[in-house]
């Protein structure tokens, strides 16, 4: 069940992910999951938050082009338990989504083999109630499925030969002519479900990595945030502004007096963050409690955006048309009420200025009750 505790503000034309269909995956079944830009799936342990979280991330990394082997190393734990297999023994899991943008309501449902071999066995993309592409397997003997993509003009549709480990939709701009209305509707489609996916970032902030200095890099948050100091240390140099509000948002949710949020290059070359205390007093992250470094961590994660982050940007799409979705497991896990209510409304003002689109998994929504902006979807059975 979704509750809407306020309209979602989102209006622009960027691709985003406003549907998550599990019809067979793990142990959901014909499920199907609003998402707006800050979005909280609420239920108790086992209710399959996290299945959700792993399946949008899933679908994030096919479209970035990844083989189906890496996005599910162990692709049994996906098939659910009352799925028996057919009469040639096949078994397997079903999702999809919905992803909105420029060419409308896109849909993509995918359809996975993983016994007796792992492949795509079925892929369908479609749009106002056309299929624009359709893979299906023909010869079980051949690691190869046939695609079919809308044509229009002489031919009305176009037939060839695909990879059953990747996701065709992410190949059609390499095979697609665009010479026809059809071919470029086909194009545009993909383009916007590829877009809107591949923006996903996976973050689950891990505080054991957290309190130890850690050495310069590329300065682009891992999704453990162990390299959290490295970050803060380029954020701060880059973004006076960001960085301010940071500290604004560790004010709010970190205890005792923090007049500001500083990082210290040690004689090693390492680096570690610190909480200005006032009176030429500092606090080194690492004695900051789970709960803290979670929070810290997070309000990070929505205050930045790709160029920060280990995603994997489209550069060749301008900034202005790319979203970036977080997807937070145990969103409020070691946060206190406070803490946890600060972040999402942190998460809001972000979402509302249309920065980040967040997708977190709590244990009780309770905590956002009357923060505009927030959709909870109740995933108790």
């Amino acid at each position: 069940m979704a509750t809407d505790i306020s309209p979602d503000s989102d209006h622009d034309l960027r691709p985003t992910v406003t549907e998550l269909r599990l019809s067979a995956f793990r142990a959901h079944r014909a499920v199907t999951l609003p998402l707006t830009s800050l979005t909280l799936l609420a239920g108790a342990s086992g209710s399959g938050k996290t299945s959700v979280l792993q399946a949008y991330e899933a679908l994030g990394r096919l479209a970035a082009g990844d083989v189906l082997r890496e996005v599910f190393p162990d692709p049994a734990l996906c098939v659910p338990e009352w799925a028996g297999g057919d009469g040639q023994g096949r078994r397997g899991f079903r999702l999809g989504c919905t992803v909105d943008g420029p060419t409308g309501a896109v849909r993509l449902d995918l359809a996975v083999q993983v016994e007796p071999a792992l492949r795509i066995v079925g892929e369908r993309l479609s749009c106002a109630g056309r299929t624009l592409f359709s893979t299906a397997l023909r010869d079980p003997r051949r690691s190869r499925v046939e695609g079919a993509w809308y044509t229009s003009g002489r031919s009305t549709v176009t037939r060839a030969a695909l990879p059953d480990d990747r996701l065709g939709t992410s190949l059609l701009p390499l095979r697609v002519a665009g010479r026809t209305d059809g071919q470029l509707h086909v194009l545009a489609a993909a383009e916007q479900t590829v877009l809107g996916l591949r923006s996903a970032f996976a973050c689950d902030p891990q505080p054991r990595g957290m309190r130890r200095p850690v050495a310069m890099g590329e300065g682009r948050l891992r999704q453990g945030c162990d390299n959290l100091a490295e970050v803060l240390h380029r954020t701060r140099r880059q973004c006076a502004q960001r960085h301010a509000r940071l500290a604004a948002a560790v004010r709010a949710g970190c205890a005792g007096e923090i007049t500001g949020l500083h990082v210290e290059e040690l004689a090693d070359g390492t680096v570690r963050a610190l909480l200005a205390r006032g009176e030429g007093r500092a606090t080194p992250v690492g004695r900051l409690g789970d709960g803290e470094l979670r929070y810290l961590a997070l309000a990070l994660v929505l205050l930045t955006g790709p160029g920060v982050l280990a995603v994997d940007q489209v550069t060749e799409v301008p900034d202005a048309y790319q979203s970036l979705t977080v997807l937070a497991d145990g969103l409020d896990r070691c946060l206190d009420r406070r803490q946890a209510r600060e972040l999402v409304r942190l998460a809001a003002e972000m979402a509302g200025r249309g920065h980040v689109r967040l997708v977190g998994a709590v244990a009780d929504a309770g905590f956002a009750q009357g923060v505009e902006g927030v959709t909870v979807v109740d995933l108790e059975p």
